[in-house]
């Protein structure tokens, strides 16, 4: 399983995970953004400096890594209502 996958389903994981403990789901969202943000900068930052990988190559990887999770996040927290 591909690095990428790994990171997407964590995001999903963590997502789901915050969504049953914290009851005000718009707080929930908010962490989720927050601290998926800061996974995300520390697996580029990882990518870049510790496997070798350009900051292009890591950058185009990063969009989809946080993006895709965070667009849910939203669709979720905007459906959830």
């Amino acid at each position: 399983m591909s690095h990428t996958a790994i990171m997407l389903i964590a995001a999903l994981g963590l997502l789901i995970g915050l969504r049953l403990l914290v009851r005000d789901k718009a707080r929930a969202t908010r962490a989720f953004l927050a601290l998926w943000l800061l996974v995300s900068i520390a697996n580029l930052l990882y990518g870049v400096l510790g496997a070798g990988y350009g900051w292009g190559e890591e950058a185009v990887v990063w969009l989809f890594v946080f993006g895709l999770p965070a667009a849910v996040a939203l669709i979720a927290a905007r459906v959830g209502r």
